[in-house]
Formats: structure tokens, sequence, C-alpha cells
């Protein structure tokens, strides 16, 4: 599975979860702790993106960003990469149809709009705009 969907089905299986449990649905515990393991690196490396997950499916969340900033982070830090692939590992193997069918609508949506965001990314490369842990440098480059 490729790192961008690692991502995608990550942050789908974390706003799954907790629409479940507001349901009364039953997913694994696997997921359900997985979730948890997740977030909790998360908020401490990218607090605005956890709390954006963490605020769906009330709020609406611009997934592609969110895939976008897991998955620059996951580049970074082996330790989110880890939870990554692990988390990817468990959601495939979970019997839950619906949360199956779910995260694979929102990762055919993510891979239709995914040219915009990889040219987003290379843009602010470009112009010399960096975004780390939600912290936003700008960096000289002489032309």
């Amino acid at each position: 599975m490729d790192p961008l969907t690692m991502a995608a089905t990550a942050i789908a299986a974390t706003i799954m979860t907790k629409a479940f449990e507001k349901t009364g649905e039953k997913l694994g515990e696997k997921v359900f702790d997985q979730s948890e393991k997740f977030l909790t690196p998360l908020r401490c490396k990218s607090p605005e993106t956890a709390s954006a997950i963490e605020k769906a499916p009330e709020e609406p969340l611009d997934y592609g960003q969110a895939v976008f900033e897991v998955n620059a982070l996951a580049k970074v830090d082996p330790e989110m990469a880890s939870t990554l692939q692990v988390f990817a590992e468990v959601v495939e193997q979970d019997s839950n149809k619906k949360l199956a069918e779910i995260i694979q609508e929102i990762i055919t949506t993510f891979k239709s709009q995914q040219p915009t965001v990889q040219n987003l990314g290379k843009l602010a490369e470009k112009i010399g705009l960096v975004v780390q842990g939600g912290n936003v440098s700008i960096q000289r480059i002489d032309v």
C-alpha cells in the first residue's frame, strides 16, 4: 500500500471509528485501539491536523490536506510511518464491510484530487514555503 493510501486509510478509519461509536455500531477492537495509537502522536506533532480529524464528521474535513499533512509527517518521522503502516494493516484485516466501503470511497476521491495536492506541495517548495508541525516558515531562495 502506498504511503498516501495508508494516510487516507488511517484518517478515514479514525473518523469512522468515532462516527460508529456514536451510532452504536461496533468495529474491531484492534481498529479502535490503533486509531488512538495514531491520534496520540499526531496530537503532539500536528495538533491542528489531529483536531480537524477528531472534529470530523461533525465539521467538514479537507481530506486531501489532512492526508497530505499526515503523509508529510510520516516521511520525516519513523514513529508516525510505523504507526500508519500498522494501522493500515489492521484496517485491511478488519471484517467490517461498511468501513471498508467508506475507506475505499475516500481513497478513490482522494486519488482523483491527488495531482492538485501534489502540485500545491511542489508550489510551496518552489516559493520557499515550508510547513512543519503546523508552523509555517518562509525560506529565502536566491535566484
